[in-house]
């Protein structure tokens, strides 16, 4: 089918295409128009990566938009949003406007109104439906992007509740879903009510193999010499082969340090194939690197980068992984190794990809991966226009592990992909926010709505859908989150509230208890019980009259603030960490005697009841998450990242993720205080501790640091020169400012006049001598960067 021909699109979109050389559509998007998609028809296309699914969406949101409507893009990770509005800008040009959204679950994201295109995450589109955004109702087409990802057990049952929502509110809505090949794409197009493109065609041809000693075996029997040398690793010959013929590969392990010990020996194979120019260009790309994060990790990469390879895990920073996959796109980069969440829908082709590790660490052993995973990484192999084909190759250490990799891989079929929406955290989340959302107000009615889930279509056992749905309620009715009257379910304010904020209903019952903790050092200020459901989670349960005791002069029972000690930052952040909102660091060989000792140090501090030694899972679980908290203390307290990436062996983009999953907590956990009425001095403890793990400074900093452009770094120099406020920066002498900050003049100019000096000129002035400051790594940054798309553990195994 000629792109011209199809019906239903802005012509000045077939003129783009034509531009770009599309004059003719791929088999599956001819497939797709010819069942509708521009028509308003609802589709399931799963095909192979680099087979055009993007365009079939563009097709369908297009045609939407030409019709009077609008269309919403869902994608699973931030930088896949970012990369779609980046692709989707062009549609600009013709009048079509383009909005992206991935963060602030608080908000209902009203400028979106006005944009004919929205990409957004899951996690943001279902916040923007518990919020009520007005604008959703306008939605007449609505694509997810990697559908298959339902199967996932953490974002999995967020996008099918969201989708299951929008065709609530929007009867007629066009749902398109995208994903790779599945065992069950049938199933998920009934789920839709869509029709389906199941298809294995692909624009250049993939081949598949398995490579032992010195030879590469195809699927279709051919073999092809790659010779290894004495002595080094089969990855090493499959890169230097690929480097000879010009093209770039992709390598894929199974953990983070095994990431980054294959990049530091491929660069060793990368480096005699580059030349000056490419030098040149990756050396400044090393030091983009570098300025990104002061940690050792930082070095490590742009050690490997200056050398033509690189490593990509959820421990980096946002910063290096944008400029890692930019790099890589372009072929600056020759080779990375990475974790498997390259693998996960970012645009990173390559002309190999080496499955080398097919197995991981499970917490019992060494599992094997599953088909579809492994398919998701082959299919990084190969672009049309950047390759003449596309290779993917599996590691065998036998001629019997040939044999298996074939059968077990290469000629096997993704597995179905099947809800995940039944486990507990999902279900009471997705639960409490279909009834404070007013999507359902009685039992019958969350049953119903639950009915609409591809979880309920594929269930087979009569009644567990009742009974897991009942049990969910009971839990938060349990919790004070909803009232139960006979058959009608009602959110609470505190239940509402917890929703609105994007709160696992447990994380907000572990904070409230925490919380009233403080609140009753003599008596509790609303009276909770702990105790233990069958499912072994803590739930805590209001007085039976559910009102708050009162101790006879009308005051709320304890205390008066005076009496209360505000909570120490410390306290604050173990406490969270103990929510299933935060991912807990593991504890190492030789934690637990450590933080036992810290534990008995400052028990005074932590809140809520805590476990005995005795109870040895609770108490490990309790020490978890005291490293944890120690790991953001050190944070606030201005501990060099270098130094706490190393002493927790996290990575840059593990610490940043924790440290803006505790600045979200916080923010909620002060909503939570307000709502509860609980006293002053608890409430601006937890006010300090956030905007102390915000910026990453002691509390004699917060007034220096909320001057714009002084970061944690600046604010110390300056404070350590005698300026301890923003009044100081609009008096002090120019010269002490100027030496404080490096002898930069322009940024000394820059921060006076943010604090509102009148004359911020440093012309002719020099700076003191008395001043100290070596300005190094000054960045002025104090931000936190981005928080990762899936916050990670530190651990090494299985951690992508």
């Amino acid at each position: 089918m000629k792109t011209a021909d199809v019906p239903g699109v802005p012509s000045a979109f077939v003129d783009q295409l034509h531009e770009q050389g599309i004059e003719e559509l791929y088999p599956p998007q001819a497939e797709a128009v010819e069942a509708g998609v521009t028509e308003g028809q609802s589709l399931v296309a799963s095909v192979p990566t680099a087979s055009g699914k993007t365009l079939v969406a563009q097709l369908a949101m297009l045609s939407a938009v030409q019709r009077g409507g609008k269309a919403l893009y869902i994608v699973p990770l931030r930088a896949l949003a970012s990369e779609k509005k980046a692709e989707f800008e062009a549609f600009e040009s013709f009048g079509v406007s383009v909005g992206v959204s991935t963060g602030n679950y608080e908000s209902d994201g009203g400028w979106l109104a006005e944009k004919d295109i929205v990409v957004a995450t899951s996690e943001k589109v279902d916040s923007l439906v518990r919020n009520g955004a007005p604008w959703l109702e306008d939605l007449t087409c609505v694509v997810a992007d990697e559908v298959h990802l339902i199967d996932d057990r953490n974002r999995g049952p967020t996008l099918e509740v969201t989708l299951a929502k929008l065709r609530q509110v929007n009867p007629g809505l066009q749902v398109v879903a995208l994903s790779a090949t599945v065992g069950n794409a049938g199933d998920i197009a009934e789920w839709l009510d869509a029709e389906l493109v199941d298809s294995d065609w692909r624009p250049i041809e993939l081949r598949k193999g398995v490579h032992y000693g010195q030879a590469l075996h195809f699927e279709d029997d051919t073999t092809r010499e790659v010779p290894v040398r004495d002595g080094e690793k089969q990855t090493a010959g499959l890169v230097r082969d690929t480097l000879s013929e010009g093209g770039s590969s992709l390598v894929f392990v199974n953990s983070r340090r095994n990431a980054e010990a294959a990049a530091r020996r491929l660069g060793d194979v990368v480096e005699p194939f580059l030349d000056s120019e490419t030098k040149e260009t990756l050396a400044g790309l090393a030091d983009d690197i570098r300025d990104v994060s002061d940690a050792e990790t930082s070095d490590d990469l742009a050690d490997a980068v200056a050398k033509g390879a690189a490593f990509h895990h959820a421990g980096l920073a946002r910063g290096h992984r944008q400029l890692v996959e930019d790099a890589f796109r372009d072929r600056t980069l020759k080779v990375v190794s990475a974790t498997p969440t390259l693998a996960a829908g970012v645009n990173t082709p390559s002309r190999r990809v080496v499955v080398r590790d097919w197995r991981r660490y499970d917490g019992t052993g060494m599992q094997p991966l599953s088909v579809l995973e492994v398919h998701q990484m082959m299919g990084r192999a190969g672009r049309p226009g950047r390759d003449p084909y596309g290779e993917a190759v599996l590691l065998a250490n036998s001629h019997e592990d040939i044999e298996e990799l074939q059968d077990r891989y290469i000629d096997a079929e993704p597995e179905d992909v099947r809800s995940k929406l039944a486990a507990e955290p999902a279900m009471r989340t997705h639960v409490l926010a279909t009834i404070a959302s007013g999507f359902a107000r009685t039992r019958e009615g969350l049953l119903s709505f639950l009915e609409q889930t591809l979880y309920a279509s594929q269930s087979t056992e009569e009644g567990r859908l009742e009974r897991v749905a009942d049990s969910v309620v009971d839990y938060l009715v349990q919790n004070g989150f909803v009232e139960r009257d006979g058959d009608e379910l009602t959110a609470t304010n505190v239940g509402h509230t917890v929703s609105m904020l994007y709160l696992d209903p447990m994380s907000a019952a572990t904070i409230i208890d925490g919380l009233e903790s403080i609140a009753g050092a003599t008596e509790p200020t609303t009276e909770f019980e702990a105790e233990e459901t069958t499912a072994g989670f803590q739930t805590f349960s209001r007085s039976d009259d559910g009102t708050e005791a009162d101790d006879g002069d009308g005051e709320a029972p304890g205390v008066a603030d005076t009496d209360i000690d505000k909570p120490t930052p410390l306290g604050l952040y173990q406490l969270l960490s103990r929510t299933p909102d935060m991912y807990e660091l593991y504890l190492k060989s030789g934690d637990r005697e450590e933080f036992t000792e810290v534990f008995y140090e400052r028990e005074a501090e932590l809140l809520g009841p805590a476990p005995t030694e005795y109870e040895e899972d609770r108490f490990e679980d309790w020490l978890s998450a005291l490293k944890t908290a120690r790991l953001l203390e050190d944070w606030a307290d201005e501990v060099d990242e270098d130094r706490i990436t190393e002493r927790y062996d996290v990575g840059p983009g593990d610490l940043r993720g924790k440290v803006e999953t505790a600045e979200w907590l916080l923010g909620a956990t002060e909503r939570v205080a307000g709502e509860l009425d609980l006293p002053g001095p608890v409430t601006v403890g937890v006010r300090e501790a956030k905007k102390r793990v915000q910026d990453g400074v002691r509390e004699e900093l917060l007034e220096l640091v909320s001057v714009r452009e002084v970061g944690r770094k600046r604010a110390r120099r300056l404070h350590d020169a005698g300026i301890e406020d923003r009044e100081a920066l609009r008096t002090v002498d120019k010269s002490v400012v100027l030496a404080a900050l490096g002898d930069r003049p322009k940024t000394a100019e820059t921060i006076m006049q943010n604090a509102g000096r009148e004359d911020p000129s440093v012309e002719g002035v020099d700076p003191a001598n008395e001043v100290v400051a070596d300005g190094e790594g000054d960045s002025g940054d104090g931000a936190t960067g981005e928080q990762d798309d899936e916050p990670q553990s530190q651990t090494s195994l299985g951690d992508f």
